[in-house]
């Protein structure tokens, strides 16, 4: 949990210091936060936190500015491994 924390925090701060406004600044800001809680948590929901990490890529990753800070929430995502099967159709939800 201490990557995803640190991960996040630098994300946090590298997108409060971004000056330009863009349109889905407040979904990523949002999903920072529920990261940063989860990672407090210590008890990590691999889907919940997969879902926040596509809707952060989603809102932000076209600003090459914060492609190393977002690649680092990734990789610290990803270390928490596949998101367990759902029981009802055996699919998995995507991976980014």
């Amino acid at each position: 949990m201490a990557e995803l924390s640190a991960a996040v925090s630098r994300l946090r701060r590298e997108l409060a210091g971004h000056r330009a406004e863009f349109a889905d600044r407040g979904i990523a800001e949002d999903e920072l936060a529920a990261l940063a809680a989860m990672a407090l948590g210590g008890v990590p929901e691999v889907r919940r936190m997969r879902r926040s990490l596509l809707l952060i890529v989603g809102s932000i990753g076209s600003v090459s500015a914060l492609r190393d800070g977002l690649t680092e929430v990734r990789n610290a995502v990803e270390l928490f491994g596949e998101p367990p099967r759902r029981p009802d159709d055996g699919t998995q939800l995507p991976t980014v």
